[in-house]
């Protein structure tokens, strides 16, 4: 048993493989890195050569996650965990304590992208392969759950509290717009101008995948600069130089206060936390589009997060020099309007300020977009949605049409559908759930992962996570999973519904569990019914992408089927004379 050699694995017709039980392995390099992408053949095919291009180097890495990361949350998530908190001190503390949880996970997204450098779509792949049986399993699963939760409508679109100005944390861009012209918005006119944002962001990466790209790192890099002006003006506020009296004032007794904290509360300021932080993944999204990936990924990823996570520091900081603990409680403006107005007192600083938030929820919309437009033609590239070619071509723009044309159907559904209110409380906070749940079956994936590796003799990779990291991560991520099941101290219908704070969760996991009943029906119930099986074959397409696609072969005809097909799909090379034909009703999932 070997691999194949270098000139070997550039020769897609005939792939070799590595077999070991029912597992088989297969080795192929792509045109972005030297080093070759050891996976189990039932994934999807490595493509050699991408078909988005090769246009997303350090910088775009560093803006993809800076982008998504930084939304409207910073501005105004401060309040809600310094009142989950209890005091000044242990907010501050809760806000380091994500970034150890958000650095955890990091580093096991680091160490996966080191065996699979050339394929995009995160967890999507690092998934399929931590789990490759049952075969098929949790691809279709996490597909499904991928498309039936890809709208983006709290990016979009927000939600009333108790008052148009009572901003939450899931604050967004129509709603600040509304602030910018100064005007008073009826629920539909948010949704209509919420629907108009989201359709211009995707028209935006629709035409040209390197210029968005750098339309995007554009506005990243006003989103960096704001929130250094605002991390420099407190330092110069906290130094005494404003008119500010006092700005030392919660810092001198900076955990009084945290005794008072209610365990849900507490909870909930460190969820807040963990949530400021997601889209320190999301560069991983686009290994395949990086030339070097596991190099340029080691250094820019962390150096996007500790980028981050030092400005939030410095914002909280700002945010507390300039007013005191209750105004930030009491107040119905967001932290930053508070910070804002306290040291430049005039209304054209407010309107700057909404401006850079309106800028800020946009270029997050954008990086939103660009990861998860390749985590959904990820999912297509393995067979187990439909319209496999839908999802996977890169016609006419170069660009994934399909995937942002789902995204925008999906969240422009979501605006328009439900309610303000409950409704949209819960459709946001359902979409949310599963997430977790994945991403603490991702954490755990990695340690079966670098069993697999080994039992198969698979060279090392480059590079490898602190055992406890890895542990960190799993603990963090299993928290962010338990944690929304405990009750907030006003009872069971004190949440953020008025109905039972958990129904998200039971329901939330009621969906994947559907998924699976869907996986086992289709892949297995069926076939054994009907008398046939599921191969897999590769579709290649004219723009150069490639995909699985399921077909289904008549039992009587499968050893001719396994005869002529390599552990990918592939068609080997025939002896005519040999050959057999084999009639198959090619029908994808």
């Amino acid at each position: 048993m070997r691999f194949q050699s270098k000139s070997e694995q550039n020769d897609q017709s005939d792939a070799s493989s590595l077999s070991s039980g029912d597992l088989q392995y297969t080795a192929q390099a792509g045109a972005n890195s030297s080093v070759p992408t050891y996976q189990e053949a039932s994934g999807a095919p490595v493509e050699v050569n991408s078909p988005l291009g090769y246009s997303v180097g350090w910088i775009t890495v560093i803006f993809l996650n800076l982008s998504k990361m930084i939304g409207t949350g910073v501005f105004s998530t401060p309040s809600t965990v310094l009142k989950g908190a209890g005091s000044v001190g242990l907010a501050l503390i809760y806000w380091v304590i994500g970034f150890f949880m958000a650095g955890s996970s990091l580093a096991v997204y680091l160490e996966f992208s080191s065996y699979f450098p050339s394929r995009s779509g995160s967890e999507v792949v690092y998934l399929e392969q931590a789990y490759p049986r049952p075969k098929y399993f949790l691809p279709t699963v996490f597909a499904m759950q991928s498309v039936l939760f890809s709208f983006s409508s709290s990016n979009a679109i927000g939600m009333y509290i108790s008052s148009w100005v009572d901003i939450s944390d899931r604050s967004v861009l129509a709603q600040y717009l509304f602030r910018l012209a100064e005007a008073q918005p009826t629920p539909w006119k948010l949704k209509g101008v919420a629907v108009a944002s989201y359709t211009v962001a995707v028209l935006v990466l629709a035409f040209n995948t390197k210029w968005s790209l750098r339309f995007a790192n554009a506005i990243g890099f006003v989103k960096l600069v704001t929130l250094i002006f605002i991390g420099i003006t407190g330092l110069v506020v906290l130094g005494g130089h404003t008119k500010i009296e006092d700005p030392k004032a919660n810092f001198r007794d900076a955990f009084a206060g945290s005794s008072s904290a209610s365990v849900y509360g507490a909870t909930n300021a460190l969820v807040k936390v963990a949530f400021s932080y997601a889209g320190f993944e999301n560069a991983f999204n686009v290994v395949n589009e990086v030339k070097n990936p596991v190099k340029t990924l080691r250094w820019s990823a962390p150096l996007s997060l500790l980028l981050v996570a030092t400005l939030y520091m410095l914002a909280n900081i700002a945010y507390l020099s300039a007013a005191t603990k209750e105004e930030i409680l009491g107040s119905k403006v967001i932290a930053a309007s508070i910070f804002f107005q306290k040291v430049f007192g005039t209304s054209s600083a407010s309107r700057a300020l909404n401006f850079l938030i309106c800028l800020s929820a946009f270029g997050n919309l954008l990086a939103v977009l660009i990861g998860k437009s390749r985590i959904l033609r990820e999912c297509g590239r393995q067979g187990v949605l439909p319209f496999t070619k839908f999802f996977t071509s890169t016609r006419p723009f170069g660009t994934p049409l399909g995937p942002y044309a789902v995204k925008w159907a999906l969240t422009v559904l979501m605006i328009l559908a439900p309610p303000a209110g409950d409704a949209f409380n819960f459709v946001v906070d359902l979409g949310v759930y599963p997430v977790n749940a994945f991403a603490l079956i991702l954490a755990i994936g990695l340690l079966l992962t670098r069993r697999h590796r080994k039992r198969h003799n698979i060279p090392p990779s480059e590079y490898k996570a602190w055992d406890v990291v890895v542990g960190f991560s799993i603990l963090s991520n299993l928290y962010m999973v338990v944690a929304p099941w405990y009750p907030p101290t006003t009872g069971a219908n004190g949440g953020d519904v008025n109905f039972w704070y958990a129904t998200y969760c039971v329901v939330g996991l009621g969906i994947i569990g559907l998924c699976g009943v869907y996986y086992y029906v289709y892949i297995k119930v069926l076939p054994r019914l009907g008398g046939y099986a599921f191969r897999q074959t590769v579709l290649q397409m004219e723009d150069g992408a490639t995909a699985h696609k399921l077909v289904k072969v008549p039992n009587e005809q499968l050893n001719a089927w396994d005869a002529e097909h390599d552990a990918t799909g592939r068609e080997r090379v025939k002896d005519e004379a040999i050959s057999t034909a084999v009639d198959v009703k090619h029908e994808g999932i």
